[in-house]
């Protein structure tokens, strides 16, 4: 019998002194389902420069998914991002969860300066739109540690082309935001509708659709 293919979904812990994660507490909830004849499997990466990178990529390794997608929390985004590059950077305004803070390094000794997610991203936004869910394509994921895992993870990729992968930014939870008055928040289950539906459109799309999804600024 062909082994069920499998979908790689990782979340992030607490950092910069939150209690909870929001991309945790929504990936874990996906973790074992079906979707489109795809099963999840859903992990938790630390919040470290070099560890979270190191065991995504064991877990793709060990895995073999055919496809990948890694989220982490955003504050003071408003929408669903889905990231179309990472760069291969790491300048750390905030000392990570074991108190590094690389500047101007790379994440990935003489690789390439960026690489592009290679899901259907503008596919993945559009049936978000549709369902009524607030998405956009980003085309910033940061200098933090959530592009050091997007980057080191579309690096191995590249020696994968069966496998396809990428990054998505979630707003902070209610009760996170309500500690930040102003800022913006998405109620969990939201989230999660968003994520199967999302997931659904990467497995069934092959080629990404052509329409404008750029800022001017």
């Amino acid at each position: 019998m062909k082994p069920v293919p499998l979908i790689l979904l990782t979340g992030f812990e607490p950092f910069g002194g939150e209690v909870i994660n929001p991309s945790w507490e929504a990936v874990k909830n996906l973790d074992g389902e079906l979707i489109c004849r795809h099963r999840i499997k859903a992990i938790k990466l630390p919040c470290v420069f070099h560890d979270s990178l190191t065991q995504l990529t064991e877990a793709i390794d060990y895995h073999q998914p055919a496809l990948v997608l890694c989220v982490g929390q955003a504050s003071g985004r408003s929408e669903l991002t889905l990231e179309r590059i990472g760069i291969n950077i790491d300048d750390a305004r905030i000392a990570d969860n074991r108190g590094q803070q690389p500047i101007d390094e790379p994440v990935i000794a003489g690789g390439p300066a960026a690489y592009f997610a290679t899901l259907p991203i503008k596919a993945m936004v559009r049936d978000l739109k549709e369902a009524g869910i607030p998405a956009a394509v980003s085309n910033t994921a940061g200098t933090f540690v959530c592009n050091h895992v997007l980057y080191g993870m579309l690096h191995q990729l590249s020696q994968t082309p069966e496998c396809r992968g990428g990054f998505l930014h979630i707003p902070l939870a209610p009760e996170q935001a309500s500690r930040q008055p102003g800022t913006p928040s998405m109620a969990l289950e939201t989230v999660i509708h968003g994520l199967r539906l999302m997931l659904a459109t990467a497995v069934t799309t092959a080629t990404d659709i052509h329409e404008s999804a750029g800022v001017t600024h």
